[in-house]
């Protein structure tokens, strides 16, 4: 399975991210523990959505979307508020 998944910094709660990943357990304590550069200074993180898919291409192309344009408005509208 692969997942996309949005976190909220909770040292910095204006702070989130957008991420894909096979390993959801392992990639979040990869940023928790400093690993990512785009996170490690506003660590630790908590989950706010996380959606898994059956295909790997599918987990990407939600996350670009999401990262991009109508999708970046639409996480914002639904996901962040």
């Amino acid at each position: 399975m692969f997942f996309v998944y949005l976190i909220r910094s909770v040292a910095n709660p204006e702070k989130t991210y957008v991420g894909y990943t096979a390993n959801f357990r392992k990639r979040l304590e990869e940023h928790n523990a400093g690993k990512s550069p785009v996170t490690k200074s506003d660590a630790p993180w908590q989950t706010e959505i996380l959606v898994q898919f059956r295909s790997m291409e599918k987990a990407k192309a939600f996350e670009k979307y999401l990262k991009h344009g109508s999708g970046h408005a639409f996480a914002k509208k639904h996901f962040w508020s």
